[in-house]
């Protein structure tokens, strides 16, 4: 039977590094922890070094990636404290006062690529993993997950044959929109929707916003010129990612 009355707060942290076989805990060691967490620590330091590898191209933030290592590492510890006491009053006390803490937190930052999303569960998953001692199931999984996000990258894979992007042109009031870019449209894109119509300097210029699918094949440099050909060489602004209202709005600048 376990004696709960070792159990109490003043002996527990007295214990911290002493043999916990009289307790019936089943504690590990100081060096099979340190062993778990480092290997969390390495393997969160290889799939920072693959997400690096995969997003050398568009850019990546440092901070992002410190932040996997650090994340792995600290799921690693929490798994490892709640597989310790997972049979114990505390452990459950403690998982309680865990589950309360993890629904407080809330990220702050604008939603980005899912792939970083896939990143930061990768680094989650391999944090568990090394938490409940699995260390070489950790290193046999990262391996093969990166393999496949390593050939991902390398062979383009998924990749769309069109792009979303977001056309602005400039034209003169006098000048009738209506069906004036389809045969240049038809031309470069896919599809294509008029999304906004704007006036600008006291109304002698409109300001119109398209949502464009660009065909990957298209000059865009031709595609922007054919277009300042039909708005009397006013401009015209290509925005490479999708439509988003946001954008244009005066308020937020």
């Amino acid at each position: 039977m376990l004696n709960l009355s070792a159990l109490s707060s003043s002996k527990l942290f007295a214990r911290v590094f002493s043999d916990q076989s009289e307790f019936n805990l089943n504690m590990p060691t100081v060096g099979q922890v340190s062993a778990c967490v480092l290997t969390a620590l390495v393997v969160g330091l290889l799939i920072s070094l693959v997400y690096m590898f995969t997003h050398r191209k568009e850019g990546y933030s440092q901070s992002y990636v410190l932040t996997m290592p650090m994340l792995s590492t600290l799921v690693c510890v929490v798994i490892i404290m709640m597989c310790v006491l997972a049979n114990t009053t505390a452990g459950m006390t403690a998982a309680i006062s865990l589950t309360g803490a993890f629904s407080l937190v809330r990220f702050r930052s604008a939603p980005g690529d899912p792939r970083d999303i896939a990143y930061i569960f990768f680094a989650m998953s391999m944090g568990v993993v090394c938490g409940i001692g699995f260390v070489g199931y950790a290193f046999l999984f990262f391996l093969l997950v990166s393999a496949v996000l390593v050939i991902f990258h390398l062979t383009n894979f998924a990749a769309p044959k069109v792009q979303d992007m977001t056309l602005k042109v400039t034209i003169p009031e006098n000048l009738n929109y209506n069906g004036l870019f389809d045969k240049v449209m038809e031309k470069y894109t896919t599809t294509w929707r008029l999304r906004r119509v704007k006036t600008t300097d006291f109304g002698t210029l409109f300001d119109l916003v398209y949502a464009v699918r660009v065909k990957t094949d298209a000059d865009q440099k031709k595609f922007i010129d054919d277009i300042r050909a039909l708005n009397g060489n006013l401009n015209v602004t290509l925005v490479l990612y999708r439509y988003d209202d946001q954008i244009y709005d005066t308020k937020a600048k």
